[in-house]
């Protein structure tokens, strides 16, 4: 671009031409591209309230998803079912109310010997 500069200024013809150009051209070319951008404006406008739309439905489902997993942990842990691992309950402890203490009791003196 260095050259096109170089030539606009060494040369005030050729200059003063390209100012008087668009001068003269301004009137044509402006309704065409607001013709033009006003209708790509619009897509892009809609487009965009699309994808918002979209997006706040996908956050709804998964919030809704959220709330039914809150739901059914708050659920298991008012009535754990049998064998469920709650908090403070090991899956031995799980074993020895589901089998009477055998397995949890053998597999607890291995896991810690000098428990028994």
């Amino acid at each position: 671009m260095a050259g096109l500069d170089d030539f606009f200024r060494g040369n005030l013809l050729a200059g003063l031409a390209v100012g008087v150009g668009a001068v003269v051209l301004a009137p044509v070319v402006l309704p065409v591209v607001a013709a033009v951008s006003k209708p790509l404006a619009k897509s892009v406008i809609k487009t965009g309230v699309i994808l918002f739309d979209k997006g706040r439905e996908a956050a709804a489902e998964m919030a809704e998803v959220f709330e039914d997993l809150v739901a059914e942990a708050r659920a298991e842990l008012e009535h754990p079912r049998e064998g469920a691992i709650v908090e403070g309950m090991s899956a031995a402890g799980a074993a020895h109310g589901a089998n009477g203490g055998e397995a949890a009791t053998s597999s607890s003196s291995q896991d810690h010997p000098g428990a028994s």
